[in-house]
């Protein structure tokens, strides 16, 4: 019998950034760079736009720089990034635990745009404790695209049910479970049955 294949979502499950639907790395954004997240925000993650830096076809680089720019910070956009991805990187000890499963092929997947998943893959050497990591700026398709889990399944080339999807998004949740896949939505209530659920799928 073929091993099942665990997709761990990164942002709120391998990596616990994400505290009350905020994500933490921006709390002293004003007090260390005079920056106003909210302006930040409806910049780059403006629906549309997000869309396409998440799939990488927008790089995040010239639409961060060209923002400073238009609204006069003089902060280069290289060391921002790295400021923002640094203070980004918290990793969550517990989850990363079961990584260790001897039981399973342990991959991400994650929507993130190539500059930051290179990021996590090498600066913060996830690239070394999964097997794969499947970032939606390098495929070109975002969860819950139907496209982004059809990469996945064609790459494993096992059956859907062999899939099982960690998030903390519940639509990509459901979009996993429409498709066959064991899914698990985590949250901080949620979080205490993880362990019993993978025993249960594996």
């Amino acid at each position: 019998m073929s091993l099942k294949i665990i997709v761990w979502d990164f942002d709120g499950v391998l990596n616990a950034n994400i505290v009350d639907g905020r994500f933490v790395w921006a709390d002293t954004l004003m007090e260390d760079w005079g920056i106003e997240l909210a302006a930040l925000a409806g910049h780059l993650f403006h629906p549309d736009r997000l869309a396409g830096i998440m799939r990488g076809h927008v790089d995040l680089r010239a639409e961060l720089a060209a923002w400073l720019q238009i609204e006069g910070h003089e902060v280069d956009a290289d060391e921002f990034m790295a400021y923002w991805f640094a203070r980004d990187a918290l990793p969550d000890g517990e989850v990363l635990a079961h990584l260790n499963r001897p039981d399973a092929r342990h991959v991400i997947g994650t929507n993130n745009e190539p500059r930051r998943a290179s990021y996590i893959e090498e600066q913060m050497g996830f690239g070394k404790l999964v097997e794969r990591i499947f970032a939606s700026g390098r495929i070109g398709h975002a969860k819950p695209d139907a496209a982004y889990f059809e990469h996945i399944e064609a790459w494993s080339a096992a059956p859907r049910a062999a899939h099982i999807l960690i998030d903390d998004t519940k639509r990509n949740v459901d979009a996993a479970q429409a498709r066959g896949w064991e899914a698990f939505h985590f949250t901080d209530q949620s979080r205490a049955g993880l362990t019993a659920f993978l025993d249960r799928v594996m």
